[in-house]
């Protein structure tokens, strides 16, 4: 897994992201590209943002057992994978504005570093390490940029 925490990857990344435009196709999913743009803020808004409620401690543990390994785990993501509902996008969004804060949600993680992830809580799977947060963050960017083709 390629670290998003290291300034390569991440000028890759970016790279990757330069390539898309609001007419950019999904070569598989039922997402516009700018919805998916959305779709991949919310793993930053979860972090930055006091904008998705918390869930319980139940359905933490829940969401822990069922989805924690699949996503901060090594292994890609399925194409059509089931999503959580904070990260459903129905509304449709501008282009340019959730690039530019997807772009910024990256860039903010990089400087922060991996120090500053490591074993902090995450939103829904409880304390995580550094390892953890880069494959949580890296590999969903890395399955929707593959989607549409960058």
């Amino acid at each position: 897994m390629k670290n998003i925490f290291n300034q390569a990857v991440v000028t890759e990344t970016l790279n990757r992201i330069d390539k898309l435009t609001p007419e950019s196709q999904a070569l598989w999913g039922k997402m516009s590209v700018s919805k998916m743009l959305a779709h991949c803020n919310v793993a930053y808004e979860l972090v930055y943002e006091d904008k998705h409620s918390n869930p319980n401690a139940l359905m933490k543990f829940i969401i822990k057992l069922i989805a924690k390994d699949t996503v901060v785990g090594e292994k890609p993501y399925k194409k059509n994978t089931m999503t959580s509902p904070h990260f459903i996008i129905t509304d449709e969004r501008e282009f340019n504005k959730e690039k530019a804060r997807l772009v910024d949600h990256i860039t903010k993680t990089q400087h922060l570093g991996e120090s500053y992830f490591d074993k902090k809580e995450s939103h829904s799977f409880g304390v995580l390490t550094k390892g953890e947060w880069n494959n949580m963050f890296y590999k969903h960017l890395d399955h929707h940029l593959s989607q549409f083709g960058a």
